[in-house]
């Protein structure tokens, strides 16, 4: 009898516990981030008509956004590592929402790209920050579920910006649209700043989640410094991977509206369900590619194994979106690009979670943002290029989708060259 007494507490807290309300916080804060990223795409036709940009001249507005973006993750990951998630996520919200209603205030292409620079600058704070809080709340083998879960949020808000953008744009015009999405995150700020804590901090943690949240015991190795994570090659796998494929999702959140625009005529009033139906699948692969590494690492797969497996997968999935500028329906396309964009969320998942496979919960955060740097770059290079290959011609957008196709297996080959086995890193390597 004593040993049914013993188990029953650890099952139990396997599946239930504090550290889900703490995934449930950093979903909406995901969400909220991806539904003032995606105002402009989604205005992005009406604007271009109202304001007489070029592709050009958007592709510029939109790269600003993913200049910033990578700069402010290169400093926000520091920043986090050494003044702790709370305090951070805070500061990051309250920017990034100041600067999404101040997009209400811009009439010129510059103006635009001010405020996109300022979103950009305070959205970087989000995925280190919430991957930071996942290493310190779960234990590795609940890691790429729980980032699953929360990285849903990115499509809840793909999903969500469609609904209720168009909507307010066409009730009340296209200012108001940015002012009330901007203002959703002063309403999640004051629910995270009552419930989070870290788990020893949190009084509404049992002793038995505690012991199970520590149960692996990764993550207690000394500081690393800054410098010393470029000697590590899993840094420049995950480099080399949101590199690769950083810029395919970009693509897809700025120019998926203007691409049905162009090919389909959809107009604003009409982007609502091909966007949710492309964003509700990409929910989908998050939450299974995170599940599918877990459960296989659970089934006595290496965590090597289950990651790159998961991975691999999702680099599959993604290939047939080359099939989509050459669509004999709108409908087909969109179901193409779904997939493909649930092949990203898929793979996505499982790429963050590594970093907190390989390193101690103390530098997690600081090797998100030079990952995340790298891939905002890679994007802003292509955000501009795309602009200018569209400039000179629509049919370039087989081109485009052709090197989204592949970008997927050509990371993954690098990272298994950089990494054949995923293990956990030391400070002295």
């Amino acid at each position: 009898m004593s040993s049914v007494s013993e188990v029953a507490p650890v099952a139990a807290t396997s599946r239930f516990g504090y550290r889900w309300s703490v995934v449930a916080l950093l979903f909406f804060a995901t969400t909220i981030n991806y539904v003032d990223r995606q105002v402009l795409g989604i205005l992005a036709p009406t604007l271009q008509r109202e304001l007489a940009w070029s592709e050009t001249d958007y592709g510029r507005i939109v790269s600003w956004f993913s200049l910033a973006y990578g700069f402010g993750l290169l400093g926000m990951g520091r920043f986090l590592d050494r003044i702790g998630v709370r305090k951070g996520f805070t500061i990051a919200i309250v920017t990034w929402s100041v600067a999404a209603m101040a997009h209400a205030l811009a009439r010129t292409a510059g103006g635009f790209a001010a405020a996109r620079a300022l979103l950009g600058l305070g959205e970087a704070g989000n995925f280190p920050g919430a991957l930071k809080a996942v290493a310190a709340w779960f234990p590795a083998k609940e890691r790429a579920l729980a980032v699953g879960l929360f990285n849903a949020g990115s499509n809840a808000g793909a999903i969500v910006a469609p609904l209720i953008v168009p909507w307010i744009a066409l009730r009340w015009g296209w200012q108001a649209a940015f002012v009330v999405t901007g203002a959703m995150g002063f309403v999640w700020l004051a629910a995270w700043l009552a419930l989070y804590r870290e788990p020893d901090q949190q009084p509404r943690v049992s002793r038995a989640e505690l012991d199970y949240i520590r149960s692996d015991g990764h993550g207690t190795a000394a500081h690393m410094p800054w410098r010393s994570l470029f000697s590590h090659r899993a840094t420049w796998a995950f480099i080399v991977g949101k590199s690769l494929t950083d810029p395919v999702w970009l693509f897809y959140l700025f120019w998926l509206p203007k691409f049905l625009d162009a090919e389909w005529g959809v107009r604003l009033a009409g982007l609502a369900a091909p966007l949710i139906a492309i964003y509700l699948l990409a929910d989908v692969g998050s939450i299974a590619g995170g599940w599918m590494s877990s459960a296989l690492i659970s089934r006595g797969w290496t965590v090597n194994g289950g990651r790159k497996a998961a991975l691999l997968a999702g680099a599959v999935m993604v290939v047939p979106t080359v099939l989509a500028p050459g669509a004999p329906s709108m409908w087909i396309a969109v179901s193409i690009i779904a997939l493909a964009a649930a092949a990203h969320q898929w793979w996505s998942c499982n790429l963050f979670t590594m970093v907190s496979d390989v390193f101690p919960k103390s530098a997690v955060a600081s090797v998100i943002g030079i990952g995340g740097f790298a891939g905002a770059m890679s994007a802003m290079l292509m955000q501009r290029a795309t602009g200018r290959l569209l400039d000179a011609s629509a049919e370039n957008y087989g081109l485009i989708f052709g090197i989204c196709g592949t970008a997927y297996l050509v990371a993954l080959g690098a990272i298994h060259l950089l990494v054949p086995r995923i293990q956990a890193a030391t400070s002295d390597a």
